[in-house]
């Protein structure tokens, strides 16, 4: 039964995953609407037809090219097509089929819709932090992990905590180290995932955010002049919270018994 659902939710975030891909190229762009008009080639501007449009099969059928014009499929499609359908798998299997599969399908969609768009323009559009801190309060009325207490600290220490780094950095160096879109985002994560999960995504975020911007600077050679987008480290941070809190909580625990018996 349970290699069933699995298949299900796999097969249905592939679809899910699908209208993403639309979502990241056209949400960007206030002159375009995710629904009209339908899907075209990007190259030529040839409408694709449903048995081309097919989550994943059909890009590997048509060898990752326009049956039209030829030229290359971008690999973004069937990569954010296959994450989603991994990420329902995951959901399904953390959760079950309940009340948390559901209030979390959103939040991961539109985290998989954030880094994607922050890594191709640098940008985290309002349209899915604003809604999303909202949305993630609303749910936290029903949300048997999270509290509407728990989650309307999270927007406010999340949002507040991001903006006093950025200030800081700001004062001290004189350019901007963190955009307004990072700080919104960090306060959505609060409200869908809390209070008690911020100590983690900024840790984990800053961890290997920092990692990258090290790779990034010697492969740039730019120096102090490399920008690397933060929202993707934040929203894979808030993934691994929102499907590993358990064994988290488990090494913090660890370490606070080592600590503890060391001193």
């Amino acid at each position: 039964m349970d290699i069933f659902f699995s298949l299900s939710c796999f097969i249905f975030g592939l679809i899910i995953g699908s209208f993403l891909n639309v979502v990241i190229l056209r949400l960007p762009d206030p002159e375009q609407s995710i629904v009209f008009p339908a899907s075209h080639c990007p190259a030529c501007g040839a409408q694709i037809a449903w048995y081309d449009n097919i989550p994943l099969l059909s890009y590997l059928i048509l060898g990752g090219r326009c049956r039209h014009c030829r030229n290359r499929i971008s690999l973004q499609y069937p990569l954010v097509e296959l994450a989603c359908g991994l990420l329902l798998v995951g959901l399904y299997l953390t959760f079950g089929l309940g009340t948390s599969f559901f209030l979390s399908l959103p939040f991961v969609c539109s985290l998989l819709v954030v880094i994607v768009i922050d890594i191709r323009l640098q940008i985290i559009p309002d349209l899915i932090s604003l809604p999303g801190i909202a949305l993630g309060f609303l749910f936290s009325f029903i949300n048997p992990h999270v509290s509407w207490v728990q989650s309307g600290l999270g927007i406010l220490v999340g949002g507040g905590s991001l903006y006093l780094v950025a200030l800081v950095y700001a004062l001290l160096t004189g350019r901007e180290g963190m955009g307004g879109g990072d700080i919104k985002l960090l306060a959505m994560l609060g409200a869908f995932l809390g209070i008690q999960s911020l100590l983690f995504i900024v840790f984990a975020s800053s961890i290997t955010g920092s990692l990258a911007g090290i790779l990034a600077m010697l492969y740039q050679k730019k120096g102090g002049q490399t920008r690397i987008p933060f929202g993707p480290f934040l929203s894979l941070a808030a993934l691994a919270w929102l499907f590993f809190q358990p064994e988290i909580m488990q090494i913090w625990s660890l370490y606070l018994d080592y600590t503890a018996g060391a001193a």
